[in-house]
């Protein structure tokens, strides 16, 4: 169904995996809460009339494929989709194009390379390279006057990244900063690891390709760090609202992956927007999940003390809870980026570059030298920003006191 872009079949057939992962996480949740049980000889009664029934009426049941009643469902899903892209295509091609020029292109090779008159109507000059760093520096200057000095570094970092881009940032520069942030959550011992596991990767022959994997998984996991986080803030501030995202959760994390390929495929076609999507899809869930349950778990004498002081909601959200939660919506954070790896050699059947591309005509040619050596370097990605994040979050808690 994927190869035939069949979007309605190949939903319907993960959303019956959906089904049971769901009844499966409810029922063990339901059996891990304390909470009162009900009478067991009404689960035995239960049981027992089933087993009854299933033996009286055992040549009298209908087959299951008689109850298709969603066959023609899928169908018309095609139809209505195949509708929809052919009339709002050139559309879903303008939107898609004004993201790639204004937005994946300088983060890959920069602003003095993106900015043309033919896209953005005037040409990058060196004279707004230099301010644009006088303000980036200015912004470090007052983050670390009001004691933010790691905020001030990092955004001096980003402000070189976005000028140069990522996939055109040296070797040196990546190494080096990527061992600051190191020494910054884990001391010496952090530093020695990544710079080896990255020394790895530099030796290895694929460090371009993992550059262009780097872009286009960071991309990924911001765009989910910022939408997943807002999401999951408005499902711990409402519980309708987490009613209604939980079950979405749920479906995202637990559909086929391939699924994941089919609609961006439809609409947008192969490229990097598609394979954007796909990961975003499928890598906001965990950002989703561990911020709501972050920001509901904040203890009740916390809360009560809060209360106390005359804080108001919002004081409490962003004074208290916020604090607390920091170190699971890290935990999240480092998911996210582990799911958006993950999901990065599948996002390459539909046209990536990087690692992902690499492992996946690998595997065509069955180069195992290849996909081994493109395996290794990212899971040395993956491992090196999972080492950082939890470094940060470990500080947190010690700050905490948990």
């Amino acid at each position: 169904t994927m190869r035939k872009a069949q979007f309605g079949q190949s939903f319907l057939a993960g959303l019956v995996i959906v089904v049971f992962a769901i009844v499966i996480d409810r029922m063990s949740g339901a059996l891990a809460r304390e909470r009162k049980r009900h009478d067991m000889r009404v689960v035995y009664a239960i049981l027992a009339a089933t087993a009854a029934l299933s033996l009286a009426l055992w040549t009298r049941l209908p087959e299951p494929s008689a109850f298709g009643v969603f066959a023609g469902v899928a169908e018309s899903v095609d139809t209505s989709l195949g509708a929809f892209t052919a009339t709002y295509g050139t559309t879903l091609d303008s939107f898609k194009n004004t993201f790639g020029f204004f937005i994946f292109l300088p983060l890959r090779i920069g602003l003095d390379g993106a900015v043309l008159p033919f896209t953005w109507g005037f040409q990058w000059t060196a004279a707004m390279s230099l301010w644009f760093f006088v303000a980036a520096a200015a912004v470090a200057g007052l983050l670390a006057w009001r004691g933010r000095a790691l905020l001030g570094g990092m955004v001096c970092v980003l402000a070189v990244i976005v000028e140069i881009g990522i996939a055109e940032l040296p070797w040196v520069f990546v190494i080096f900063g990527a061992a600051a942030l190191g020494y910054a959550s884990g001391g010496r011992k952090m530093v020695i690891f990544v710079v080896a596991m990255l020394g790895a990767v530099l030796i290895s022959g694929l460090w371009e390709r993992a550059l262009l994997s780097l872009y286009l998984s960071g991309t990924s996991v911001f765009a989910c760090a910022v939408v997943g986080g807002a999401i999951g803030l408005a499902s711990a501030v409402s519980p309708m609202v987490w009613r209604v995202v939980r079950p979405i959760c749920d479906m995202l994390q637990t559909i086929p992956l391939f699924v994941f390929l089919i609609p961006v495929l439809m609409f947008f076609q192969i490229g990097e927007f598609s394979a954007f999507l796909a990961i975003c899809a499928y890598a906001i869930v965990p950002m989703i999940r561990y911020t709501q349950h972050g920001l509901t778990t904040t203890p009740e004498e916390l809360l009560e003390a809060a209360t106390t002081s005359g804080a108001t909601e919002w004081q409490t959200l962003v004074e208290v809870r916020a604090p607390y939660a920091m170190p699971t919506i890290l935990l999240g954070l480092n998911q996210t980026i582990l799911y958006a790896f993950a999901m990065l050699v599948i996002a390459a059947l539909i046209g990536t570059t990087g690692l992902g591309q690499s492992i996946f005509l690998a595997l065509g040619q069955a180069d195992v030298g290849l996909g081994i050596t493109a395996g290794a370097a990212m899971a040395i990605l993956a491992l090196v920003a999972d080492r950082l994040v939890q470094g940060f979050a470990d500080e947190r808690r010690r700050a905490l006191g948990l």
